[in-house]
Protein backbone atom coordinates (compact mmCIF):
# COMPACT_ATOMS: atom_id res chain seq x y z
CA UNK A 1 0.00 0.00 0.00
CA UNK A 2 2.75 1.88 0.63
CA UNK A 3 4.76 1.76 -2.33
CA UNK A 4 1.43 2.38 -4.14
CA UNK A 5 0.93 5.67 -2.36
CA UNK A 6 4.25 6.89 -2.56
CA UNK A 7 3.98 6.17 -6.75
CA UNK A 8 0.76 8.20 -6.65
CA UNK A 9 2.27 10.74 -4.83
CA UNK A 10 5.54 11.27 -7.35
CA UNK A 11 2.64 10.78 -9.97
CA UNK A 12 0.67 13.62 -8.74
CA UNK A 13 4.30 15.36 -7.91
CA UNK A 14 5.31 15.20 -11.39
CA UNK A 15 2.61 16.30 -13.06
CA UNK A 16 2.09 19.68 -10.78
CA UNK A 17 5.83 20.29 -11.47
CA UNK A 18 4.92 19.83 -15.13
CA UNK A 19 2.14 22.34 -15.05
CA UNK A 20 4.12 24.37 -12.80
CA UNK A 21 7.16 24.27 -15.41
CA UNK A 22 4.67 25.10 -18.40
CA UNK A 23 3.65 28.55 -17.20
CA UNK A 24 6.64 29.31 -15.67
CA UNK A 25 8.39 29.13 -19.46
CA UNK A 26 5.48 30.57 -21.12
CA UNK A 27 5.97 33.56 -18.75
CA UNK A 28 9.53 33.67 -19.56
CA UNK A 29 8.78 33.01 -23.24
CA UNK A 30 6.50 36.32 -22.94
CA UNK A 31 8.92 38.73 -21.26
CA UNK A 32 11.96 37.62 -24.24
CA UNK A 33 8.98 38.30 -26.82
CA UNK A 34 8.43 41.39 -25.38
CA UNK A 35 12.14 42.53 -25.49
CA UNK A 36 12.28 41.41 -29.43
CA UNK A 37 9.42 43.37 -30.66
CA UNK A 38 10.55 46.39 -28.66
CA UNK A 39 14.13 46.50 -30.55
CA UNK A 40 12.18 45.40 -33.84
CA UNK A 41 9.97 48.73 -33.29
CA UNK A 42 13.15 50.76 -32.25
CA UNK A 43 14.79 49.54 -35.61
CA UNK A 44 11.77 50.14 -37.62
CA UNK A 45 11.72 53.97 -36.12
CA UNK A 46 15.37 54.45 -36.83
CA UNK A 47 15.32 53.51 -40.31
CA UNK A 48 11.64 55.44 -40.77
CA UNK A 49 13.61 58.33 -39.81
CA UNK A 50 17.06 57.71 -41.57
CA UNK A 51 15.01 57.16 -44.85
CA UNK A 52 13.05 60.61 -44.35
CA UNK A 53 16.40 62.02 -44.09
CA UNK A 54 17.87 60.72 -47.19
CA UNK A 55 14.56 61.61 -49.05
CA UNK A 56 14.88 65.08 -48.19
CA UNK A 57 18.41 65.45 -48.83
CA UNK A 58 17.77 64.20 -52.37
CA UNK A 59 14.94 66.11 -52.54
CA UNK A 60 17.09 69.80 -51.53
CA UNK A 61 19.72 67.87 -54.18
CA UNK A 62 16.92 67.57 -57.17
CA UNK A 63 15.60 71.40 -56.44
CA UNK A 64 20.01 72.33 -56.67
CA UNK A 65 19.70 70.58 -59.98
CA UNK A 66 17.02 71.92 -61.46
CA UNK A 67 17.72 75.11 -60.69
CA UNK A 68 20.93 74.72 -62.36
CA UNK A 69 19.87 72.90 -65.10
CA UNK A 70 17.52 76.05 -65.70
CA UNK A 71 20.28 78.38 -65.56
CA UNK A 72 22.13 76.66 -68.12
CA UNK A 73 19.06 76.26 -70.52
CA UNK A 74 18.31 80.11 -69.91
CA UNK A 75 22.34 81.11 -70.56
CA UNK A 76 22.14 78.27 -73.87
CA UNK A 77 18.68 80.42 -75.34
CA UNK A 78 20.43 83.49 -74.92
CA UNK A 79 23.34 82.35 -77.11
CA UNK A 80 21.42 80.94 -79.43
CA UNK A 81 19.05 83.78 -80.04
CA UNK A 82 22.60 85.72 -80.14
CA UNK A 83 23.31 83.14 -82.94
CA UNK A 84 20.14 83.41 -84.80
CA UNK A 85 20.27 87.57 -84.79
CA UNK A 86 23.60 87.41 -86.10
CA UNK A 87 22.55 85.04 -89.10
CA UNK A 88 19.75 87.40 -89.46
CA UNK A 89 21.88 90.11 -89.89
CA UNK A 90 23.93 88.42 -92.51
CA UNK A 91 21.33 87.08 -94.60
CA UNK A 92 20.09 90.81 -94.54
CA UNK A 93 23.65 92.16 -95.85
CA UNK A 94 24.16 89.10 -98.05
CA UNK A 95 20.57 90.67 -99.86
CA UNK A 96 21.68 93.44 -99.53
CA UNK A 97 25.03 92.85 -101.19
CA UNK A 98 23.31 90.66 -104.22
CA UNK A 99 20.83 93.58 -104.82
CA UNK A 100 24.13 95.91 -105.38
CA UNK A 101 25.79 93.27 -107.40
CA UNK A 102 22.38 92.66 -109.77
CA UNK A 103 22.25 96.46 -110.03
CA UNK A 104 26.18 96.70 -110.96
CA UNK A 105 25.50 93.92 -113.48
CA UNK A 106 22.67 95.25 -115.03
CA UNK A 107 24.68 98.31 -115.49
CA UNK A 108 27.95 97.22 -116.89
CA UNK A 109 25.43 94.78 -119.38
CA UNK A 110 24.25 98.45 -120.74
CA UNK A 111 27.46 99.71 -120.75
CA UNK A 112 28.84 96.56 -122.89
CA UNK A 113 25.38 97.38 -125.06
CA UNK A 114 26.80 100.53 -125.75
CA UNK A 115 30.13 100.14 -126.18
CA UNK A 116 29.38 97.63 -128.75
CA UNK A 117 27.03 99.85 -130.35
CA UNK A 118 30.07 102.39 -130.17
CA UNK A 119 32.42 99.60 -131.56
CA UNK A 120 29.78 98.68 -135.08
CA UNK A 121 29.99 102.91 -135.35
CA UNK A 122 33.72 103.05 -135.14
CA UNK A 123 34.38 100.17 -136.98
CA UNK A 124 31.29 101.36 -139.95
CA UNK A 125 33.06 104.90 -139.94
CA UNK A 126 36.62 102.95 -140.17
CA UNK A 127 35.46 100.82 -143.78
CA UNK A 128 34.57 104.76 -144.96
CA UNK A 129 37.34 106.21 -144.18
CA UNK A 130 39.41 103.51 -145.97
CA UNK A 131 37.44 103.59 -149.18
CA UNK A 132 37.20 107.39 -149.04
CA UNK A 133 41.67 106.75 -149.17
CA UNK A 134 41.48 104.00 -151.09
CA UNK A 135 39.90 106.33 -153.55
CA UNK A 136 42.15 109.48 -153.08
CA UNK A 137 45.38 107.23 -153.50
CA UNK A 138 44.30 105.29 -156.35
CA UNK A 139 45.16 101.83 -153.98
CA UNK A 140 43.74 99.43 -152.68
CA UNK A 141 44.28 98.61 -149.16
CA UNK A 142 46.34 95.26 -149.72
CA UNK A 143 48.97 97.17 -152.39
CA UNK A 144 49.10 99.84 -149.51
CA UNK A 145 49.92 97.35 -147.29
CA UNK A 146 52.60 96.01 -149.88
CA UNK A 147 54.44 99.14 -150.72
CA UNK A 148 54.54 100.19 -146.33
CA UNK A 149 55.95 96.42 -145.44
CA UNK A 150 58.50 96.88 -148.54
CA UNK A 151 59.46 100.50 -147.39
CA UNK A 152 59.70 99.29 -144.12
CA UNK A 153 61.73 96.18 -145.10
CA UNK A 154 64.35 98.23 -146.86
CA UNK A 155 64.61 101.05 -144.30
CA UNK A 156 65.12 98.03 -141.27
CA UNK A 157 67.86 96.32 -143.67
CA UNK A 158 69.57 99.19 -143.87
CA UNK A 159 69.79 99.81 -140.34
CA UNK A 160 70.65 96.10 -139.87
CA UNK A 161 73.40 96.31 -142.01
CA UNK A 162 74.73 99.89 -140.69
CA UNK A 163 74.82 97.96 -136.90
CA UNK A 164 76.60 95.57 -138.52
CA UNK A 165 79.40 97.45 -139.93
CA UNK A 166 79.77 99.54 -137.07
CA UNK A 167 80.15 96.56 -134.65
CA UNK A 168 82.98 94.88 -137.17
CA UNK A 169 84.62 98.51 -136.51
CA UNK A 170 84.48 99.11 -132.97
CA UNK A 171 87.38 99.35 -130.96
CA UNK A 172 91.30 98.55 -131.38
CA UNK A 173 91.12 95.37 -129.36
CA UNK A 174 88.36 93.60 -131.33
CA UNK A 175 90.16 94.63 -134.88
CA UNK A 176 93.62 92.91 -133.19
CA UNK A 177 91.33 89.75 -131.87
CA UNK A 178 89.47 89.77 -135.26
CA UNK A 179 93.52 90.05 -137.56
CA UNK A 180 94.37 87.04 -134.84
CA UNK A 181 91.91 84.73 -136.04
CA UNK A 182 91.98 85.44 -139.11
CA UNK A 183 95.57 84.37 -139.13
CA UNK A 184 94.49 81.80 -137.42
CA UNK A 185 92.13 80.89 -139.84
CA UNK A 186 94.64 81.23 -142.78
CA UNK A 187 96.96 78.71 -141.24
CA UNK A 188 94.72 76.10 -141.92
CA UNK A 189 95.72 75.77 -145.10
CA UNK A 190 99.06 74.87 -143.81
CA UNK A 191 100.39 70.94 -144.82
CA UNK A 192 102.57 68.77 -143.43
CA UNK A 193 103.57 65.12 -144.87
CA UNK A 194 101.86 61.97 -142.66
CA UNK A 195 102.70 58.91 -142.98
CA UNK A 196 99.77 57.31 -141.35
CA UNK A 197 99.90 54.56 -138.66
CA UNK A 198 97.53 51.96 -138.37
CA UNK A 199 97.82 50.01 -135.31
CA UNK A 200 96.93 46.09 -136.21
CA UNK A 201 95.79 43.05 -134.22
CA UNK A 202 96.68 40.21 -136.32
CA UNK A 203 99.79 37.79 -135.69
CA UNK A 204 101.08 36.14 -138.93
CA UNK A 205 102.05 32.02 -138.39
CA UNK A 206 104.98 30.78 -139.76
CA UNK A 207 102.65 27.32 -140.81
CA UNK A 208 99.21 26.27 -140.37
CA UNK A 209 99.99 23.34 -138.33
CA UNK A 210 101.12 25.87 -135.37
CA UNK A 211 97.12 26.86 -134.59
CA UNK A 212 96.74 23.28 -132.94
CA UNK A 213 99.89 24.38 -130.61
CA UNK A 214 98.16 27.37 -130.04
CA UNK A 215 94.71 25.82 -129.19
CA UNK A 216 96.47 23.09 -127.14
CA UNK A 217 94.67 19.81 -125.99
CA UNK A 218 90.33 20.36 -125.22
CA UNK A 219 91.72 24.34 -125.32
CA UNK A 220 93.82 24.38 -122.42
CA UNK A 221 96.26 26.81 -124.19
CA UNK A 222 94.42 29.06 -125.91
CA UNK A 223 91.91 29.50 -122.51
CA UNK A 224 95.34 30.29 -120.57
CA UNK A 225 96.62 32.93 -122.87
CA UNK A 226 93.11 34.48 -122.99
CA UNK A 227 92.91 34.81 -119.40
CA UNK A 228 96.18 35.55 -118.68
CA UNK A 229 96.49 38.16 -121.48
CA UNK A 230 93.15 39.70 -120.85
CA UNK A 231 92.16 39.41 -124.44
CA UNK A 232 90.39 37.32 -127.48
CA UNK A 233 91.89 34.90 -129.48
CA UNK A 234 90.32 34.34 -132.67
CA UNK A 235 91.85 31.23 -134.41
CA UNK A 236 89.55 30.29 -137.38
CA UNK A 237 90.00 29.19 -141.05
CA UNK A 238 91.88 32.34 -141.80
CA UNK A 239 94.83 31.45 -143.75
CA UNK A 240 98.46 32.09 -142.01
CA UNK A 241 97.06 34.19 -139.05
CA UNK A 242 95.33 34.98 -136.08
CA UNK A 243 93.53 37.55 -134.82
CA UNK A 244 93.50 39.52 -131.09
CA UNK A 245 90.74 41.30 -129.91
CA UNK A 246 90.43 43.62 -127.51
CA UNK A 247 89.16 47.08 -126.43
CA UNK A 248 92.39 47.50 -124.58
CA UNK A 249 95.44 49.00 -127.18
CA UNK A 250 98.00 47.83 -124.34
CA UNK A 251 96.15 44.71 -123.58
CA UNK A 252 96.37 43.86 -127.26
CA UNK A 253 100.09 45.09 -128.25
CA UNK A 254 100.97 42.96 -125.21
CA UNK A 255 99.58 39.88 -126.18
CA UNK A 256 100.98 40.31 -129.48
CA UNK A 257 104.30 40.44 -128.11
CA UNK A 258 103.68 37.70 -126.22
CA UNK A 259 102.34 35.62 -129.00
CA UNK A 260 105.23 36.05 -131.51
CA UNK A 261 107.87 34.84 -128.59
CA UNK A 262 105.90 32.20 -128.19
CA UNK A 263 105.46 31.52 -132.11
CA UNK A 264 109.56 32.20 -132.42
CA UNK A 265 110.47 29.60 -129.21
CA UNK A 266 107.73 27.04 -130.11
CA UNK A 267 107.02 25.99 -125.89
CA UNK A 268 103.56 26.65 -126.10
CA UNK A 269 101.80 26.17 -122.74
CA UNK A 270 99.75 27.84 -119.98
CA UNK A 271 102.74 28.18 -117.44
CA UNK A 272 105.31 29.22 -120.45
CA UNK A 273 102.25 31.75 -121.62
CA UNK A 274 102.12 33.41 -118.54
CA UNK A 275 105.63 34.35 -118.02
CA UNK A 276 106.34 35.27 -121.57
CA UNK A 277 103.26 37.63 -120.44
CA UNK A 278 105.06 38.88 -117.50
CA UNK A 279 108.15 39.75 -119.54
CA UNK A 280 105.63 41.54 -122.35
CA UNK A 281 103.86 43.81 -119.76
CA UNK A 282 107.44 45.14 -118.15
CA UNK A 283 108.63 45.37 -122.03
CA UNK A 284 105.48 47.58 -122.73
CA UNK A 285 105.85 49.53 -119.49
CA UNK A 286 109.20 50.39 -120.63
CA UNK A 287 108.37 51.16 -124.17
CA UNK A 288 105.04 53.30 -122.39
CA UNK A 289 107.97 55.51 -120.49
CA UNK A 290 110.68 56.09 -123.22
CA UNK A 291 107.90 56.92 -125.35
CA UNK A 292 106.57 59.71 -123.22
CA UNK A 293 110.24 60.94 -122.24
CA UNK A 294 110.66 60.90 -126.00
CA UNK A 295 107.74 62.85 -126.53
CA UNK A 296 108.55 65.43 -123.75
CA UNK A 297 112.30 66.49 -124.94
CA UNK A 298 110.85 66.96 -128.71
CA UNK A 299 108.74 69.58 -127.83
CA UNK A 300 110.82 70.81 -124.78
CA UNK A 301 108.40 70.60 -122.01
CA UNK A 302 110.27 69.21 -119.22
CA UNK A 303 108.16 70.14 -116.46
CA UNK A 304 105.78 67.58 -116.44
CA UNK A 305 105.11 64.97 -113.63
CA UNK A 306 106.45 61.64 -114.27
CA UNK A 307 103.21 59.86 -114.07
CA UNK A 308 101.67 62.24 -116.25
CA UNK A 309 104.60 61.48 -118.95
CA UNK A 310 103.79 58.13 -118.23
CA UNK A 311 99.84 59.06 -119.39
CA UNK A 312 101.35 60.57 -122.43
CA UNK A 313 103.25 57.87 -123.46
CA UNK A 314 100.23 55.47 -123.63
CA UNK A 315 98.92 57.57 -126.54
CA UNK A 316 101.65 55.57 -128.74
CA UNK A 317 99.61 52.50 -128.58
CA UNK A 318 96.09 54.62 -129.03
CA UNK A 319 94.74 55.62 -132.43
CA UNK A 320 91.97 57.38 -134.25
CA UNK A 321 90.40 57.40 -137.66
CA UNK A 322 94.04 55.24 -137.74
CA UNK A 323 96.05 57.89 -136.66
CA UNK A 324 98.36 57.32 -134.26
CA UNK A 325 97.84 59.73 -131.06
CA UNK A 326 100.78 60.49 -129.89
CA UNK A 327 102.01 61.47 -133.24
CA UNK A 328 98.98 63.82 -133.42
CA UNK A 329 99.66 65.40 -130.25
CA UNK A 330 103.58 65.73 -131.01
CA UNK A 331 102.26 67.86 -134.43
CA UNK A 332 99.42 69.94 -132.46
CA UNK A 333 102.05 70.90 -130.22
CA UNK A 334 104.30 71.94 -133.09
CA UNK A 335 101.28 74.13 -135.20
CA UNK A 336 99.97 75.45 -131.56
CA UNK A 337 103.65 76.57 -130.56
CA UNK A 338 104.14 77.90 -134.67
CA UNK A 339 100.85 79.96 -135.00
CA UNK A 340 100.76 81.35 -131.25
CA UNK A 341 104.51 82.43 -132.31
CA UNK A 342 102.92 84.33 -135.40
CA UNK A 343 100.13 86.22 -134.01
CA UNK A 344 102.20 86.88 -130.97
CA UNK A 345 100.52 84.51 -128.10
CA UNK A 346 102.11 82.65 -125.37
CA UNK A 347 103.87 80.13 -127.66
CA UNK A 348 104.98 78.07 -124.55
CA UNK A 349 102.11 77.74 -122.95
CA UNK A 350 100.11 76.66 -126.47
CA UNK A 351 102.73 74.15 -126.94
CA UNK A 352 102.21 72.30 -123.76
CA UNK A 353 98.20 72.43 -124.59
CA UNK A 354 99.11 71.31 -127.97
CA UNK A 355 100.57 68.36 -126.14
CA UNK A 356 98.41 67.03 -123.95
CA UNK A 357 95.06 67.78 -125.65
CA UNK A 358 94.27 64.65 -126.41
CA UNK A 359 95.34 62.98 -122.62
CA UNK A 360 92.32 61.75 -121.68
CA UNK A 361 92.16 59.03 -124.50
CA UNK A 362 94.73 57.20 -122.63
CA UNK A 363 91.98 56.56 -119.89
CA UNK A 364 89.29 56.62 -122.11
CA UNK A 365 88.62 52.78 -122.26
CA UNK A 366 88.62 52.82 -118.47
CA UNK A 367 86.31 55.77 -117.72
CA UNK A 368 82.70 56.97 -118.27
CA UNK A 369 82.82 60.33 -120.17
CA UNK A 370 84.38 61.95 -123.54
CA UNK A 371 88.21 62.54 -123.64
CA UNK A 372 88.01 66.23 -123.54
CA UNK A 373 86.39 65.63 -119.91
CA UNK A 374 88.36 63.16 -118.70
CA UNK A 375 91.78 65.11 -119.62
CA UNK A 376 90.23 67.94 -117.89
CA UNK A 377 90.23 66.13 -114.90
CA UNK A 378 93.75 64.50 -115.19
CA UNK A 379 95.19 67.78 -115.34
CA UNK A 380 93.30 68.98 -112.55
CA UNK A 381 94.82 66.15 -110.38
CA UNK A 382 98.45 66.97 -111.52
CA UNK A 383 97.91 70.70 -110.56
CA UNK A 384 98.28 72.08 -114.62
CA UNK A 385 97.72 75.30 -115.39
CA UNK A 386 93.98 76.23 -115.70
CA UNK A 387 94.50 77.90 -119.12
CA UNK A 388 95.99 75.07 -120.59
CA UNK A 389 92.96 72.79 -118.82
CA UNK A 390 90.53 75.20 -120.80
CA UNK A 391 92.10 75.16 -124.17
CA UNK A 392 92.16 70.88 -123.43
CA UNK A 393 88.12 71.22 -122.32
CA UNK A 394 87.23 73.62 -125.54
CA UNK A 395 89.64 71.75 -128.55
CA UNK A 396 86.29 69.88 -129.38
CA UNK A 397 83.97 73.15 -128.90
CA UNK A 398 82.18 71.27 -126.07
CA UNK A 399 83.18 74.13 -123.52
CA UNK A 400 83.70 77.71 -124.99
CA UNK A 401 86.99 79.44 -125.32
CA UNK A 402 88.54 81.29 -122.20
CA UNK A 403 91.70 82.23 -124.13
CA UNK A 404 93.23 82.80 -127.87
CA UNK A 405 95.78 79.87 -127.26
CA UNK A 406 92.23 77.58 -126.76
CA UNK A 407 91.34 78.66 -130.10
CA UNK A 408 95.08 78.06 -131.43
CA UNK A 409 95.34 74.83 -130.28
CA UNK A 410 91.72 74.05 -131.79
CA UNK A 411 92.95 75.08 -134.97
CA UNK A 412 95.77 73.57 -135.37
CA UNK A 413 93.79 70.25 -134.08
CA UNK A 414 91.78 70.51 -137.20
CA UNK A 415 95.24 70.87 -139.10
CA UNK A 416 96.16 67.77 -138.20
CA UNK A 417 92.92 65.94 -138.34
CA UNK A 418 91.47 66.82 -140.85
CA UNK A 419 94.14 67.29 -144.44
CA UNK A 420 94.29 64.52 -146.81
CA UNK A 421 96.34 61.23 -145.70
CA UNK A 422 96.11 62.17 -141.85
CA UNK A 423 93.30 59.93 -140.97
CA UNK A 424 91.79 56.74 -142.90
CA UNK A 425 88.32 57.55 -144.02
CA UNK A 426 86.82 54.99 -147.24
CA UNK A 427 86.37 57.13 -150.74
CA UNK A 428 83.03 56.14 -150.77
CA UNK A 429 82.43 58.06 -147.34
CA UNK A 430 84.25 60.44 -147.55
CA UNK A 431 82.82 61.54 -151.62
CA UNK A 432 78.84 61.10 -150.19
CA UNK A 433 79.28 63.39 -147.11
CA UNK A 434 81.20 66.11 -149.60
CA UNK A 435 78.08 65.62 -152.09
CA UNK A 436 75.85 65.58 -149.36
CA UNK A 437 77.15 69.05 -148.08
CA UNK A 438 76.92 70.10 -151.64
CA UNK A 439 73.09 68.87 -151.73
CA UNK A 440 72.07 70.92 -149.07
CA UNK A 441 73.56 74.12 -150.00
CA UNK A 442 71.64 74.00 -153.60
CA UNK A 443 68.18 72.77 -151.79
CA UNK A 444 68.11 76.55 -151.02
CA UNK A 445 66.44 79.26 -152.89
CA UNK A 446 69.18 82.20 -154.37
CA UNK A 447 71.85 79.78 -154.22
CA UNK A 448 74.17 79.72 -157.82
CA UNK A 449 76.55 77.21 -156.89
CA UNK A 450 78.28 75.53 -154.23
CA UNK A 451 81.70 73.82 -153.16
CA UNK A 452 83.02 71.22 -150.84
CA UNK A 453 86.47 71.90 -150.01
CA UNK A 454 89.28 71.55 -147.16
CA UNK A 455 88.48 67.68 -147.35
CA UNK A 456 84.88 68.65 -146.65
CA UNK A 457 85.90 71.09 -143.83
CA UNK A 458 84.35 74.42 -145.37
CA UNK A 459 81.35 74.68 -147.48
CA UNK A 460 81.83 77.36 -150.27
CA UNK A 461 78.52 78.41 -151.61
CA UNK A 462 78.03 81.58 -154.44
CA UNK A 463 74.61 83.29 -154.57
CA UNK A 464 72.55 85.14 -157.37
CA UNK A 465 73.06 88.79 -155.82
CA UNK A 466 69.83 89.88 -157.64
CA UNK A 467 67.69 87.67 -155.42
CA UNK A 468 69.78 87.67 -152.35
CA UNK A 469 70.70 90.96 -150.82
CA UNK A 470 72.76 91.26 -147.61
CA UNK A 471 70.41 90.77 -145.01
CA UNK A 472 69.27 87.84 -146.67
CA UNK A 473 72.97 86.67 -147.30
CA UNK A 474 73.71 86.49 -143.56
CA UNK A 475 70.19 84.93 -142.90
CA UNK A 476 71.28 81.70 -145.55
CA UNK A 477 74.21 81.14 -144.41
CA UNK A 478 72.83 80.75 -140.91
CA UNK A 479 70.05 78.25 -142.44
CA UNK A 480 72.59 75.94 -144.13
CA UNK A 481 75.13 75.87 -141.70
CA UNK A 482 71.63 74.62 -139.09
CA UNK A 483 70.60 72.41 -141.90
CA UNK A 484 74.10 70.88 -142.27
CA UNK A 485 74.31 70.46 -138.56
CA UNK A 486 70.67 68.80 -138.45
CA UNK A 487 71.30 66.54 -140.89
CA UNK A 488 74.76 65.42 -141.14
CA UNK A 489 77.01 63.13 -139.00
CA UNK A 490 80.79 64.69 -138.59
CA UNK A 491 83.67 65.36 -136.75
CA UNK A 492 84.73 68.51 -135.71
CA UNK A 493 83.11 71.40 -137.61
CA UNK A 494 82.14 72.81 -140.84
CA UNK A 495 82.85 76.21 -142.07
CA UNK A 496 79.44 77.70 -144.30
CA UNK A 497 81.26 80.93 -146.32
CA UNK A 498 78.48 82.47 -148.52
CA UNK A 499 79.51 84.75 -151.43
CA UNK A 500 77.83 87.37 -152.81
CA UNK A 501 79.64 88.80 -155.46
CA UNK A 502 78.51 91.72 -157.65
CA UNK A 503 80.14 92.27 -161.52
CA UNK A 504 79.34 95.23 -164.10
CA UNK A 505 81.21 94.53 -166.97
CA UNK A 506 80.95 97.53 -170.00
CA UNK A 507 83.05 97.58 -172.87
CA UNK A 508 84.91 100.80 -174.63
CA UNK A 509 84.76 100.59 -178.47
Amino acid sequence: METQTIIIITVIALLLGGVVGYYIRQSIARKRAGTIEAELSKKIAQTKQAAEEMIAKAKQKAEEIEKKSFKDLEERQKIVIKAENRLFKREEEIEDKQKEVTALEKEANERIEKLKEIKTEIEEKRAEIITKLEKIAGLSRQQAKEELLERTEKEYCAEILERIRKLEEKGIEQYEKKAKGIIASAVQSYALSQATEIMTSSVVLPTEEIKGRIIGKEGRNIRAFEKAAGVELIVDETPGMVIISSFNPIRREIAKITLEKLLRDGRIQPARIEQEIEKAEEEINKKIKEAGEAAVYEVGVLDLPEKLVHLLGRLQYRTSYGQNVLSHSLEVAHLSSAIASEIGLNATLAKKAGLLHDIGKALDYKIEGSHTDIGGKILEKFNIDKTIISAVKSHHEEYPYESLEAMVVQAADQISGARPGARKDSIENYLKRLEDLEDIANSFSGVEKSFAIQGGRELRIFVKPKEVDDLTAHKLARQIAQKVQDELKYPGEIKVVLIRESRVIEYAK
